[in-house]
């Protein structure tokens, strides 16, 4: 194939342009473009961008979409095209729901653009009224396994709100969810909050401090629960309330709440047969004690920190260090002091990181090998505040005689190590801290001090007494209580343990041979690293909130001196079902009547995770064997969050398969983590947790603001969270809705495990949603005289009257829904969105919407099948579209699909709703690679006719002449078939397919598309090269000046030995790059000049 001389132009081009996430905001903001006007970035060479001119262009606006929407201005982008915009404004119209609470919603007339609010108003309410998100259990158990989807919410506190994570939960969850559902599978996703025990009860203190300036004990344990349960009911219902608006398809009638009378009967149930199966048992034994929550605290439920030296920390608990500016409090030291060795001059020096420990002291440990204490060996040290005699003890298997002095201070009462050396030896445990962290009388003459202030005034009476040795920087971890903040203390206490050694093993068992998934699977690792190494389970918590321990300790009357403190006491102590199942066991028990015994309940709660532990068999009504237990244990699937693997799914899973013998579910899927955008955990401390409601409806950056004020930061916090909140939102949050809500969190799952959110892509998907908006009402003129059928489809099929651009359409729905089904089986949540995504945009909008409407809009009878043809593929492709993303978009979907004609009449098979529709499926017979490929072709001319025309600057209203030069073979047939698609997309006068070279003018501006193809446009009279000349020969101009005078710079004397080599290098690139775009502007104005010559020679 000959070329003429001229062709300044090259460019390859591919039919789907799948937008990269970085991409997405600013794709999505174009979406005024239609395939009309959207002309392709062609390339970055200058000559390519000097052709196509500096004047401005007139883009038409489609009918369809809302004008102005997503217009981007031209310096609104970075040198790599991304959105440099601050704020992102879009329209908000204040709308009124006049649908009667639980009726279907009345459908007015179309507004023009997406408004969010208005959209999804009223669904939820006919949804959940209507009984579509209830399942029988009948219907359930008819059903094998396969054919059935179970799911509990993981339930959130009661106490709070949710944020982003949580909305990412819900839309992963409800997503699952509403796919079954539309499948044909017996669903039921239930909902439930927790009780929270710590967190509640500490809110509700503080409200009462508040209020009454009074404590709990104040008001006594019957009048506190009754106050947090008037909490729980005026404030509880804050969640069930953003679930709602997020469109989460729980099903309400069988929502829960663990202190609810069915959870409560569980938890009671699970105590006593942990019990009486040997696990659950009383101990003494040394734990992590929170001296704020004056509780006990699992070992999960620690933070720590590894401090690298002397450092200063803030203690809440504590009024302040006196020698300190900001009253904090010394760590990371290693305090050296001298025990006196009785009856001897002698000192024995030992160290410790927490000085006040030593009243607690009740050994000295030595190397039985240490030759230098060979003579200590059975003596005695006396400590200096009350004279008691410590022995020293020899211990190979603590002490380390190289390390320091070689002699070690034991306090068995407050160290894990000391304790197993107290067994070991035998030695006194002395507990020295009261509940609240307070020296008690065993610490005398420090009694009353709280701890840190006693380290204070130890170390001050030790060099009163000359036993002060010094001190030194010293590595160290300190543990932190994951509740309260409070740096944790080792204390001996009594508690109720659970053994867990062998339900751990059936739980690690279940995930090595496969009976239980954990998705993605490189969490297995720290699966078995935490279940092969498990600790016996506390379950027992210092509070009142909560579920009290079913556990009650028997005297008879008159008995003294049985004290329940006393672990030679623990056979007293009962495990019942009830009161009358205790004083039946205590009769058997004590050996007496019943109005001879006393019961005294123990005043403690279990663990919270001990009664969400049962969350997915307790809601089903076990230990009742009910309907809803026989259809829907076990559950299918366990969706929840990373950072709960251990504190919740693992423990189900336990309590599961020790409580019911089955696994409460066969799969776990663990999504990502939500960070901000620079990638920090969104926590309340920070001051960056976003509500999901300030998305759905917009916020104002004042708000905002205020929100940070009413928290409880500290005023330095609050002012850095200020300056990230005025920064990332100088305009507030605009209103998005739910729904793009939803289909942003979900575009991120593709990602690892952290998920950096950053707001502007969701604002990018509310764009989208006026996209679908604006393409569905524009269909919607195409199909108002069309009337679908039932099997619609198939009829259309088996018609013989599609065109390509039909069958293409067809071909791309039925990929859609073989990759999104195949993305949601396998959780790829992300992919299943851009998928979905890609469709609407490139297929649905940019190809087929474009290509039918002189298809349409000619109403001829010789066209009437082709317009038939048209109309059917498109309504199919819009009503399976939206079904394909409803589960992703609830909303906007269900509004769009009752919009679409020919809604209520398809017989009685016809759902009532989308959410009961048919979910789509592909068809392999429906697939048409053939016409995929076809329309690839010619969408590669098209792009290069659109190309030349933006080149030259060519009107929309003045249509062209195109040549296309095609090799013989398919590449020609697609030409030849879809000329007429060419035209319409290409706004081509006339489309010559292979011409003879002389039929070509000399003035023609030429695309190479690859070695197959090379599309020519006759640009005879259509370009005024004088003008574009002038303007190239301006910016020529502008070119020259600037580098001339960076040359004069570069020549200077002495800059090569004054400059830095990274200025040299930048000032060497900028010059290439001006004298590239001067050479670039150089070769436009010879070929311009050249095609004035062609032309005028032609005339």
């Amino acid at each position: 194939m000959s070329l003429p001389p001229f062709y300044p132009l090259t460019i390859t081009h591919h039919l789907v342009d799948v937008p990269n996430h970085h991409q997405l905001a600013e794709m999505t903001i174009q979406d005024g473009a239609t395939a009309e006007g959207d002309a392709p970035q062609l390339s970055k060479n200058q000559l390519k961008k000097l052709a196509k001119g500096k004047g401005k262009k007139d883009k038409p606006k489609p009918t369809w979409n809302q004008p102005g929407e997503g217009k981007k201005k031209k310096d609104d982008t970075n040198s790599n095209g991304a959105s440099t915009n601050k704020a992102i404004s879009l329209p908000k119209k204040t709308y009124v729901n006049d649908t009667p609470k639980g009726e279907k919603k009345k459908l007015g007339e179309m507004e023009e653009a997406y408004h969010p609010a208005a959209v999804e108003s009223a669904w939820q309410d006919w949804w959940e009224a209507s009984g579509f998100y209830s399942c029988s259990p009948q219907i359930a158990m008819s059903k094998p396994d396969s054919e059935k989807f179970v799911m509990v919410i993981p339930p959130p506190n009661v106490t709070g709100s949710l944020h982003l994570g949580h909305a990412l939960t819900a839309a992963v969850e409800d997503t699952l969810t509403r796919w079954h559902r539309m499948k044909g599978d017996a669903t039921l996703y239930v909902p439930g909050t927790d009780h929270a025990g710590i967190a509640t009860q500490s809110v509700v203190e503080k409200m009462i401090m508040k209020q009454s300036n009074q404590t709990r004990h104040d008001l006594g344990r019957d009048a506190f629960i009754s106050k947090v349960w008037d909490w729980k009911a005026e404030y509880g219902s804050r969640i069930t309330t953003q679930l709602r608006r997020l469109g989460s398809s729980v099903d309400w009638g069988r929502e829960r709440f663990t202190m609810d009378d069915m959870c409560s009967k569980a938890v009671i149930e699970a105590f006593n047969r942990f019990h009486e199966a040997g696990l659950l048992y009383r101990a003494e034994r040394l734990g992590n004690w929170s001296c704020a929550l004056k509780s006990a605290i699992s070992d999960i439920e620690v933070d720590y920190i590894d401090l690298e030296g002397r450092t200063f920390l803030e203690v809440k608990t504590h009024k302040g260090n006196p020698n300190d500016a900001k009253g904090r409090y010394e760590f990371g030291v290693l305090t050296s002091f001298a025990y006196p060795v009785e009856d001897s001059e002698e000192k024995l020096i030992v160290a410790t990181t927490r000085l006040e420990t030593m009243l607690g002291d009740t050994a000295v440990a030595i190397h039985p090998e240490d030759a230098r204490y060979k003579h200590l060996h059975g003596k005695f040290v006396i400590h200096p505040f009350n004279g008691r005699r410590i022995p020293i003890v020899c211990d190979a298997e603590l002490v380390d005689m190289t390390f320091g002095t070689g002699a070690v201070k034991i306090t068995p009462a407050h160290d894990p190590n000391d304790y197993e050396c107290g067994k070991r030896h035998n030695l006194e445990f002395i507990t020295i801290l009261t509940p609240d962290g307070a020296i008690n009388h065993n610490g005398a003459p420090f009694q009353g001090m709280m701890r840190y202030d006693a380290r204070i005034a130890v170390e001050d009476a030790l060099k009163e007494k000359g036993l002060y040795v010094g001190k030194e920087p010293n590595k160290m971890r300190l543990g932190l209580c994951s509740r309260s903040g409070d740096i944790l203390e080792p204390m001996i206490t009594p508690q109720w343990y659970v053994n867990c050694d062998g339900m751990a093993k059936r739980a690690t068992d279940a995930v090595r041979n496969g009976e239980l998934k954990i998705i993605p699977n490189e969490h297995e690792k720290t699966w078995f690293q935490w279940l092969d190494n498990i600790r016996d389970w506390c379950v027992s918590r210092q509070l009142w909130w909560g579920h009290q321990i079913p556990a009650y300790f028997a005297t008879k009357l008159g008995e003294e001196g049985i004290l329940k403190t006393d672990m030679n006491n623990n056979h007293r102590w009962v495990v019942a079902r009830s009161e009358e199942d205790a004083y039946e066991k205590a009769e058997k028990l004590l050996g007496c009547p019943r109005d001879e015994i006393i019961l005294e309940r123990d005043e403690d709660v279990l663990d919270t995770w001990f009664s969400s532990g049962l969350f997915p068999f307790s809601v089903m009504g076990w230990p009742d064997n009910t309907d809803d237990f026989k259809a829907f244990y076990p559950t299918t699937l366990l969706e929840t969050g990373l950072d709960i693997l251990f504190f919740w799914v693992a423990r189900m899973v336990m309590m599961g398969l020790q409580l019911t013998d089955v696994l409460p579910f066969h799969t776990v899927y663990l999504h990502a983590m939500v960070r901000d955008k620079d990638g920090r955990k969104m926590s309340k401390s920070l001051g960056n947790v976003i509500d999901p409601l300030e998305v759905i409806d917009g916020c104002t950056l004042q708000t905002l603001l205020e929100k940070l004020d009413a928290g409880n930061l500290p005023p330095k916090e609050i002012a850095r969270a200020k300056k990230d909140q005025e920064a990332d939102f100088p305009d507030g949050i605009p209103e998005c809705g739910s729904d793009a809500l939803r289909f942003g969190l979900l575009a991120y799952t593709v990602q690892g495990r952290d998920v950096n959110l950053d707001m502007k892509r969701v604002v990018g998907y509310r764009l989208f949603c006026n996209k679908l908006w604006n393409a569905t009402r524009f269909a919607l003129q195409f199909v108002s005289d069309f009337q679908p059928t039932a099997n619609i489809l198939e009829e259309l099929m088996n018609s013989g009257k599609m065109a390509v651009r039909d069958k293409f359409m067809i071909s791309r729905l039925m990929a859609c829904c073989e990759t999104v089904n195949d993305c949601f089986s396998n959780y790829k949540f992300g992919d299943a969105q851009m998928t979905a995504y890609s469709y609407w945009m490139n297929d649905v909008c940019d190809v087929f919407l474009e290509l039918i409407k002189p298809v349409v809009y000619d109403k001829s009878d010789e066209n009437k099948d082709n317009r038939w043809a048209a109309q059917a593929t498109l309504w199919v492709a819009i009503e399976s579209g939206l079904r394909t993303l409803h589960p992703m978009m609830p909303f906007v979907t269900e509004e769009l699909w009752q919009r679409l004609p020919g809604r209520g009449t398809l017989g009685d098979s016809e759902p009532q709703t989308i959410m009961l529709a048919d979910y789509p499926q592909s068809n392999a017979s429906f697939r048409n690679i053939e016409a995929e490929e076809s329309m690839e072709i010619t969408m590669k001319i098209v792009r290069a006719c659109r190309s030349l025309r933006q080149q030259y600057n060519i009107a929309n209203k003045v249509l062209t002449h195109f040549f296309v030069k095609v090799a013989p073979g398919t590449a020609e047939a697609a030409a030849s078939a879809q000329t007429d698609d060419i035209k319409t997309l290409g706004k081509a006068s006339a489309i010559d397919i292979n011409p003879d070279e002389s039929s070509l003018t000399k003035s023609v501006g030429i695309v190479v598309v690859d070695e197959s193809t090379t599309v020519l446009m006759d640009i005879k009279g259509l370009v005024d090269y004088n003008a574009e000349i002038k303007k190239l020969e301006k910016q020529l101009s502008k070119t020259t000046a600037p580098m001339e005078q960076l040359e004069t710079k570069m020549a200077a004397p002495g800059y090569d030995d004054n400059v830095s080599e990274e200025v040299k290098a930048a000032n060497n690139e900028r010059l290439d790059g001006l004298k590239k775009k001067a050479a670039d502007i150089e070769e436009a104005i010879a070929n311009f000049k050249n095609l004035a010559e062609l032309e005028s020679t032609e005339n």
